[in-house]
């Protein structure tokens, strides 16, 4: 009878049988699921500072992953995701403004707001294309807002779509998911949901819908785009969450919004049904998974569903969505990929959207050809939380008005950032090391540095064709 293997010779055929398992895995293309929420702002999540909100589930995805402090969207919605699927900055793109928004343009106001595409144009090549062409399976469950139906998920790549239409928002949390008043007069409905059940609610059935495609690829490696409505308005939730949630109001907290806080726990129930699907049937080894928002917090209030207080808070940073502060653009960023990133790790380097084009194709498809004019590959990053990327400025376009701003531009160089209103030519200069709430603006105390930061912006817009609002000639100012 052989004797049984000593303990050192044990561990080296364990570490043998690892590697190769490694190498087996690293030749299986990944799969790659995309988690987008919807107006989640950066410190909405518990391992971002949230005081209110409870968020395990996706506090335990940042332990397994990398976490990064500084990840930059658009300010509003149909340019995130326009930027996010192309790998093309919004204002190259031509998309500055949601697509219901494009259709209808400030007259009472002192600029005329620039022209916006309402539609993601087909001479764009998305991110669902490249890998369909590899032979991903690719699927799209939830919020599409990228342009009407010749538009649809469908057109760009996707061999399946539950729940993408033009709205940008449902009428209502709750199945039937349908009807008009919120949004005027228009009828909204989530097409694809029909068999459901009184008292369902949307982000539960969103991802009941996810799960369902993880089973559907049956080993085919698949791409689940999974873009929930939630924490958009409108503000519902489900009453024993919220229940829980004002139980735990109390003064001096950042976030008073106890049905905004049980929508972003519902949100978190929803990432960890997912992980667990991944898990259960083998795949979350050679999963990608990512989770982000697509702009910062919206600061308004809905008084439409009978809120009182405000929907979020992006503090300590400034503002919230449409501004080009950053409580408007910055969002949460986790990437969990076993064997592909760091696990617990903290990146504090500026990314932004765009650069998940790249790096998903640098995972899941390499050899696909592939134009990424803006965006880089993070995958050094998600090796190594500490490295640097070779971009030098983040910029950034919003030719429009919103309940935070008016039409305004900004440019982020190293810890400098800078924002130009263009009603009246406003610079406001900030470092954000120093200063991260943006609450002193230095342009008197360095005029060089706005100045060269102003110029830098300009020719950025000038080589991407961004679009610019012009002076109303209707305008009356009010006395």
């Amino acid at each position: 009878m052989r004797p049984l293997p000593s303990g050192r010779r044990l561990a080296r055929w364990a570490g043998a049988l690892a590697a190769a398992a490694h190498v087996v895995a690293a030749a299986t293309p990944p799969n790659v699921v995309l988690i987008l929420a919807d107006d989640l702002g950066w410190a909405d999540l518990g391992c971002y500072g949230a005081d209110l909100l409870e968020t395990p589930r996706l506090d335990a995805l940042a332990r397994e992953g990398v976490r990064f402090t500084q990840a930059y969207a658009m300010s509003v919605c149909s340019p995130s995701r326009a930027m996010l699927l192309t790998g093309r900055h919004a204002a190259r793109v031509g998309m500055t403004i949601w697509s219901e928004g494009s259709l209808r343009r400030a007259t009472n106001r002192r600029l005329v707001e620039a022209e916006s595409r309402h539609d993601l144009p087909h001479t764009e090549t998305t991110l669902a294309t490249h890998l369909r062409a590899a032979g991903y399976f690719t699927a799209l469950v939830g919020k599409w807002h990228l342009g009407d139906a010749n538009h649809y998920p469908e057109t760009h790549g996707f061999d399946l779509n539950i729940g993408g239409t033009h709205w940008g928002a449902p009428q209502t949390f709750w199945w039937p998911y349908s009807g008009a008043g919120r949004f005027g007069a228009e009828y909204r409905y989530v097409p694809g949901l029909g068999y459901g059940r009184k008292g369902e609610y949307l982000t539960d059935r969103l991802t009941d819908e996810a799960l369902r495609v993880i089973d559907h690829a049956a080993g085919r490696p698949f791409f689940l785009y999974l873009a929930h409505h939630a924490p958009h308005t409108p503000i519902e939730a489900k009453p024993d969450l919220v229940a829980h949630f004002q139980g735990r109001l109390r003064p001096g907290l950042h976030h008073q919004n106890p049905v905004s806080a049980a929508m972003v726990k519902s949100l978190d129930e929803s990432v960890g049904r997912v992980l667990d699907r991944l898990r259960e049937r083998g795949l979350d080894e050679n999963t990608m998974v990512i989770f982000t928002s697509d702009n910062g917090g919206y600061v308004g209030v809905d008084r439409k569903a009978g809120q009182t207080a405000p929907v979020t808070s992006n503090a300590p940073l400034r503002s919230g969505k449409g501004s080009l502060y950053e409580g408007g653009i910055r969002v949460p960023l986790i990437v969990r990929w076993p064997g592909g990133a760091r696990r617990g790790g903290e990146c504090h380097e500026p990314v932004m959207l765009a650069d998940l084009f790249a790096t998903v194709l640098g995972a899941a498809a390499p050899g696909e050809a592939r134009r990424a004019e803006d965006g880089l590959d993070l995958g050094p990053l998600l090796r190594n939380p500490g490295g640097r990327l070779s971009r030098e400025a983040l910029f950034f376009h919003y030719p429009h008005y919103y309940e935070t701003t008016t039409p305004v531009g900004a440019v982020r160089a190293g810890d400098w950032k800078l924002l130009e209103y263009f009603e009246d030519g406003r610079l406001e200069l900030f470092n954000l090391r120093a200063d991260p709430a943006e609450g002193t603006n230095l342009t008197e105390r360095d005029p060089e540095r706005a100045a060269g930061l102003r110029a830098r912006l300009e020719d950025w817009r000038r080589e991407v064709g961004a679009k610019m609002p012009a002076p109303n000639p209707a305008y009356r100012p009010k006395k």
